[in-house]
């Protein structure tokens, strides 16, 4: 039996556990491991490990000894209970072994639940499991998270009350995470409203959103977009400390100015362009971000986008000028546009 779209969706959340098997295939490994996580705990709850109710059988471990699965799924656990049996990274290649599998199950026995990846119309593999209608075959695709998977998610994290403003914010930043950085915001939002009754806010996602790489960087931009001169140099020294190169900086800068542009551009103001981004700006960056657009105007702003050009042409250029220098004085020139 094929499955797609809201008929997936609500399988997965809620298999049936008459089924004798469930194959889960898609491009992204990720995407299918998530889902595959969470068929298995509906199946047989979060200690199945612990109580031996799940067996774990990698596709080369199978077809070295294609009796494993067949054992498996038939096997008494000491625990009472349902049971699954995990067979990861299957192909083709494994077809024989599984319809064998699929033949042989009766009820009682453990739930196969079967991952690939990508898996064509033509797959031996996926006709297998759509042929056979106590199995259930689903594509799982890089369409992001709609509503009802992020309140699943926000659910099982055991956040409260998500007003609507938040959820909209949610369901921008799944169009931009991946599963698993979205899967880990959402846990870490529900640790970080722990014991707090109050409604979920912008500024508690923007707390929570992933760490990158790029937040040192943002150090030295936000002082250029303020004006504050003073604390140039000792930015650019402390990054430089840190092994940050000037090309770097300047890839940094001109990507703050240009979200900075498309913010003081909008035809709705700052605010609206930065809730549109990709990805969309929260909580307390978003006002900051606001705020810098406003002071400077779309001229200053352009104008500060063609001093980072300029200089990054001259730091690609052969002619290898002090670049540290060169970045430095840029950034003086742009954070005294504020003062012009």
């Amino acid at each position: 039996m094929k499955l797609a779209g809201g008929q997936a969706a609500a399988f997965l959340a809620k298999p049936d556990s008459g089924k004798s098997a469930i194959l889960l295939y898609g491009m992204d490994a990720m995407r299918v491991s998530l889902k595959r996580q969470q068929v298995i705990k509906a199946l047989v709850g979060p200690q199945a490990e612990e109580e031996m109710r799940l067996t774990r059988i990698d596709a080369s471990d199978l077809r070295k000894e294609p009796s494993l699965v067949l054992d498996g799924i038939k096997a008494q656990g000491f625990f009472p209970g349902p049971r699954v049996v995990f067979v990861e990274g299957a192909g083709d290649g494994l077809t024989a072994v599984l319809e064998t599998a699929l033949g042989e199950w009766a009820d009682g026995d453990a739930t196969m639940v079967v991952t690939a990846s990508s898996l064509n119309a033509r797959s031996k593999l996926r006709k297998a499991f759509e042929g056979d209608p106590r199995a259930v075959a689903i594509g799982i695709y890089d369409d992001p998270p709609g509503r009802p998977e992020i309140e699943r998610l926000a659910k099982e994290a055991k956040l409260g009350d998500v007003p609507q403003g938040a959820m909209e914010a949610l369901m921008q930043l799944a169009r931009t995470l991946d599963p698993g950085e979205l899967n880990q915001t959402i846990e870490k939002l529900g640790l970080y409203k722990f014991g707090d009754e109050s409604p979920v806010t912008g500024e508690d996602i923007d707390n929570c959103m992933p760490a990158t790489s790029d937040a040192a960087l943002d150090d030295a931009a936000h002082a250029i977009a303020e004006g504050r001169t003073g604390d140039v140099v000792p930015t650019l020294k402390r990054l430089s400390g840190q092994g940050v190169n000037p090309t770097a900086l300047c890839i940094a800068a001109t990507r703050h100015f240009r979200t900075l542009h498309a913010a003081a551009t909008h035809p709705q103001g700052p605010d609206t362009a930065l809730s549109r981004a990709r990805p969309p700006v929260f909580g307390p960056r978003k006002d900051r971000l606001a705020r810098q657009a406003r002071r400077l105007g779309a001229h200053k702003v352009e104008k500060a986008l063609t001093e980072l050009m300029n200089t990054d042409l001259m730091l690609r250029s052969s002619q290898k000028p002090p670049e540290m220098a060169l970045v430095e004085r840029t950034f003086i020139r742009i954070a005294m546009l504020q003062r012009n």
